[in-house]
């Protein structure tokens, strides 16, 4: 009896590191959230660096007009409105340099108004 009980004991015990072990390994990537401002005709900060893979957040408020901000190369768009952050949520899947830009025209300066996204391995 002594000898069966303790062979269940060694079993479930086997058991549980072993289900802590899957769910711990497969848990994904935690998300970088990187707050952007938006106004008369810049991004703040204007470059931005993240990991392929990794998923991303991007806060991005407006201190001052209506404006856009399209990522292409990743299929990224969103209004942006005065006074409210729009989330962007997506994760980079290549490596590179890639342009993000205001895609709502805000005045004299507009075509201006862009940043670059770095994404390392």
């Amino acid at each position: 009896m002594q000898k069966t009980l303790m062979s269940a004991l060694i079993v479930y015990t086997a058991m549980s590191v072993a289900v802590v072990t899957v769910a711990a390994g497969s848990s994904s990537p935690k998300e970088k959230v990187v707050k952007l401002a938006a106004k008369k005709f810049e991004f703040s900060p204007a470059e931005i660096t993240v990991k392929k893979g990794e998923p991303v957040v991007l806060e991005i408020s407006s201190e001052d007009v209506r404006h856009g901000f399209t990522l292409p190369d990743f299929g990224v768009h969103a209004d942006i409105k005065p006074g409210t952050v729009s989330r962007i949520s997506f994760t980079p899947d290549k490596t590179g340099r890639f342009t993000f830009a205001c895609d709502v025209f805000c005045g004299a300066g507009h075509e201006e108004m862009s940043g670059t996204l770095n994404v390392t391995e």
